[in-house]
């Protein structure tokens, strides 16, 4: 697992041990990133199920000015440290550990991008997007962008926000949900068919 563009380009991440984290594959995060390229610089990024922390570290490689990882493991927490250390990333980054609801319950801080990739199994995914849509801490025109696996549907309307097409990559699905007051890039348009 490494860090694919930036300033961090080629850095390798530490993995877990274990099947307790599930790392994003480098194809699947590559097109992930390729169709937020131009959503990212000096924006601030929430990596909600961190797990090794490489997608809110590879946002700050490609220009992100910071990045908080939340993750309700400790040894996971550890991991991301430990990562964000090894890319040259600890001064632009904090790492929280805490159940994903119960921060975003307490968070008070507005984000530009939130990235989900939580376990596939779980409902974490529905419901960290249905609270984020009913809280304010995505800014206008921010961007969601959910990892899942090809057959667990996600809802399509949730009020003031408009969702894009699935970008599909062989057995993963990404999803983009932004909040209205801006529209979506040029690169986003070109990308609505769905196939990636």
């Amino acid at each position: 697992m490494r860090v694919i563009a930036g300033t961090a380009k080629g850095t390798q991440l530490k993995t877990p041990e274990g099947m307790q984290t599930r790392p994003t594959a480098d194809r699947v995060k590559e097109a992930m990133f390729s169709i937020l390229q131009f959503d990212i610089p000096g924006r601030q990024v929430l990596d909600l199920f961190g797990g090794t922390g490489q997608l809110g570290i590879e946002a700050i490689s490609r220009g992100a000015k910071s990045a908080v990882f939340v993750d309700a493991g400790e040894s996971a927490c550890r991991l991301i440290r430990e990562n964000l250390r090894k890319a040259g990333m600890a001064e632009q980054a904090r790492v929280i550990r805490s159940d994903y609801m119960e921060y975003l319950c307490r968070c008070r801080e507005q984000f530009d991008l939130i990235l989900l990739d939580p376990p596939y199994a779980e409902v974490f995914l529905e419901n960290s997007i249905k609270k984020i849509t009913e809280i304010d801490i995505l800014r206008s025109g921010g961007i969601i962008v959910a990892e899942r696996p090809v057959g667990k549907e996600l809802p399509w309307e949730f009020p003031g926000y408009h969702r894009s097409k699935d970008y599909k990559y062989r057995k993963t699905l990404l999803t983009l949900y932004r909040k209205d007051g801006a529209g979506v890039t040029d690169y986003e348009n070109c990308h609505l068919s769905g196939q990636l």
